[in-house]
């Protein structure tokens, strides 16, 4: 029933919904400086085409940050709001992003799921995104200030 939902490219003028629905979220981890209006605002600017929400009734009921180096994309926060999940809103917006991406010569998208996040690994590998053993994942924190806070 995703055809009951319209799916479109993010603005900073969504900015205040989408960061409501992200503090809805169970377990969602918002970051101080990056999830801030200027930090979004930021992403978009370099990415003004791949970041989707999801509107219903025209209320944001989810969204995909989704961005690119010029070699690959990365998905970051994807979420729907939990009454509109298992309609196909959220792999309509996956979607919607890898087209946006390959529109701009982009050809492999990742994304990180945090281990405790069941539901989201679940979704991803039904998906059929591939889950890599093969690598491991470093990063290294530039500013202290930057911090994630989890919603319980």
């Amino acid at each position: 029933m995703a055809d009951e939902c319209e799916i479109r490219v993010m603005t900073i003028d969504d900015y205040d919904a989408v960061y409501k629905l992200w503090q809805s979220i169970h377990g969602f981890g918002i970051r101080s400086i990056d999830d801030s209006r200027e930090g979004v605002e930021r992403f978009l600017k370099r990415n003004p085409t791949t970041s989707v929400v999801a509107v219903v009734n025209k209320e944001i009921v989810g969204s995909i940050l989704c961005g690119h180096d010029g070699r690959r994309g990365c998905f970051y926060h994807v979420c729907v709001k939990e009454g509109f999940r298992k309609r196909g809103i959220g792999k309509t917006m996956a979607v919607a992003c890898m087209m946006a991406l390959r529109k701009e010569h982009i050809n492999k998208v990742n994304l990180i799921a945090f281990k405790t996040n069941s539901l989201g690994n679940h979704f991803w590998q039904g998906a059929g995104w591939t889950f890599r053993k093969d690598l491991n994942y470093y990063d290294f924190t530039l500013n202290e200030d930057n911090i994630t806070r989890f919603n319980k």
